[in-house]
């Protein structure tokens, strides 16, 4: 397969100009990277299997979403753990097999609505079972980074994940779209495939532990664990506390954070039981939205480089906020086209447009945006932060918004989330021209 793919690789220029180590750890990314994006496009459509195969409830639901990213409020311990271990290979197989083998279960899992309704214990099952296998992303994601870090030259690095990041997406987009077809014809699919991807996601980590790693591992100061823990919450506070531009970015991010959290478990539950979408146009329209972002990128990444980040931040917003006001009203305007088994709604055009702009526009600020705030060996503490924040809105935000739709519906429900939003973008731009940016 490493030969295959550095022919393939050598033929594109893609690894022209890298030295030896460069070429290993780049041929390593890239399998890690494809076999990656097969199980993100299986995780893909993971709210709609839970909701349509499993008929979870809506308060499952939300947790479902919000372990994803609550899990990261570990990151407080998680860091100082991480710094102490010495063999990170070691650790990052044992990671990928207490993470990712547990999907196998999954094929001992009923295979009708009625079996599975009968025991809710089930429910709860696929629940914990994720939670595991997010557990490990606290571990692996970090990681990955220390890996690539020290593997690639500075002036390689950004288009090196480049190209494994656009293949990564490419091979979602083709996962979901055949994982979709597969649904429509057995809505239990997931309980054969998901033991596959058990098999993948432990393989793909262990080819990312193959990647030359040079250990910089520093003897700890004596203090004990949790006193090193501690030093590094006060340092996060210490952070939003003396940087006012970066705390404001962080207040509209929360902001943001708190619309896209109520509103997330919402869509999906708005696709099921308002426009009655099947599978396969549900991975239609997830792939329709990656690719217009995959085109947008680019423009995005030189726009950013010109931009105030709090101004650039303020477009994902703005995109988010005009997708929710197109979907909502797709109700009232449900004028549509059926092909195949497709069915594309014409107000849905829009919404997939602005939620490709959302999609392009926030991978970037979501993973470098903090950076634009910090000197470049502050950029690790600045992202911890932001991930941590995230953690924190993650454990009420979702539940929040099962409870408004439950109450109100879906319109008050969305309403809220769109005002969230509204204020996040007007934040953003209030702090741009009152609080000026000093480190870039």
């Amino acid at each position: 397969m490493k030969a295959i793919i550095f022919t393939i690789f050598t033929a594109s220029g893609m690894v022209a100009g890298l030295n030896q180590r460069e070429r290993k750890a780049f041929i390593l990314h890239f399998a890690y990277s494809l076999l990656e994006g097969i199980i993100a496009g299986l995780l893909l459509l993971n709210e709609f299997v839970f909701v349509k195969s499993l008929q979870g409830s809506n308060y499952q639901l939300a947790i479902l979403f919000q372990v994803s990213t609550a899990v990261f409020i570990l990151l407080v311990f998680i860091n100082e753990w991480l710094r102490r271990i010495k063999n990170k290979r070691k650790m990052l197989r044992w990671a990928a097999i207490i993470s990712r083998l547990p999907l196998v279960l999954l094929i001992f899992y009923p295979r009708s609505v009625h079996e599975i309704g009968s025991t809710p214990v089930y429910h709860y099952i696929f629940l914990a079972i994720f939670l595991v296998y997010y557990l490990g992303n606290t571990v692996i994601w970090p990681t990955v980074n220390l890996l690539l870090k020290t593997s690639y030259r500075n002036e390689e690095f950004s288009r090196l994940f480049s190209h494994a990041t656009i293949f990564y997406k490419i091979v979602i987009m083709l996962t979901a779209f055949f994982y979709g077809w597969l649904l429509d014809m057995n809505h239990f699919a997931f309980v054969y495939i998901f033991p596959v991807a058990a098999i993948l996601g432990v393989v793909s980590v262990f080819l990312l532990s193959l990647i030359p790693y040079e250990n910089t591992y520093q003897s700890i100061k004596s203090g004990g664990f949790f006193s090193s823990v501690k030093v590094s919450i006060a340092g996060m506070v210490k952070i939003l506390k003396e940087n006012r531009p970066f705390f404001d970015f962080q207040a509209g991010f929360m902001l943001y954070g708190i619309g896209f959290m109520i509103s997330y478990p919402l869509i999906v539950l708005f696709f099921e039981h308002e426009l009655n979408l099947n599978y396969s146009t549900i991975a239609l329209y997830k792939n329709s939205f990656n690719l217009i972002a995959i085109f947008m990128l680019p423009f995005f990444g030189r726009l950013m480089s010109r931009t105030d980040p709090r101004i650039f931040a303020s477009i994902p917003f703005a995109a988010m906020l005009l997708y929710l006001i197109f979907l909502i009203i797709t109700p009232y305007f449900s004028a549509s086209v059926s092909f195949w088994e497709y069915k594309l709604y014409f107000m849905l055009i829009p919404f997939i447009f602005f939620n490709g702009v959302f999609t392009a526009s926030m991978v970037l600020t979501w993973y470098i945006g903090s950076a634009w705030f910090c000197t470049p060996e502050e950029a690790g503490s600045y992202q911890s932060v932001h991930l941590v924040l995230t953690a924190v809105r993650s454990l009420f935000a979702p539940l929040m918004g099962i409870a408004i739709f439950e109450a109100w519906g879906f319109n008050t429900s969305f309403v809220i989330s769109m005002v969230f939003l509204a204020l996040s973008v007007s934040y953003m731009i209030w702090s741009a021209r009152n609080n000026k940016l000093n480190t870039r």
